[in-house]
C-alpha cells in the first residue's frame, strides 16, 4: 500500500513537472508584435551607433583643424 501511494505521487508528480515546462503557444498577433520590437530595438541601436560614429568624426576634424 505504501509504495502504491509512492507511485501515486510520482506519477503525479511527473506529469505536473511535463505539463508546467511546455512552452506557450503565441498567437499570429504576439509573433508579430515581438518581431516588431525586436526590430525597434535594432533600429535604435543602429541610429545611436551611427549618431557615435558622427559624433567621433566630428571630434577627429577638430583635432586635425588645431
Amino acid at each position: 500500500m505504501k509504495k502504491l501511494s509512492y507511485l501515486f505521487i510520482l506519477m503525479f508528480s511527473l506529469s505536473i513537472f511535463l505539463t508546467s515546462c511546455r512552452e506557450e503557444k503565441k498567437t499570429p498577433e504576439e509573433n508579430i508584435e515581438e518581431v516588431m520590437e525586436d526590430v525597434s530595438d535594432d533600429i535604435d541601436n543602429a541610429s545611436d551607433d551611427v549618431q557615435d560614429a558622427i559624433e567621433d568624426v566630428q571630434e577627429e576634424i577638430e583635432e586635425v583643424e588645431d
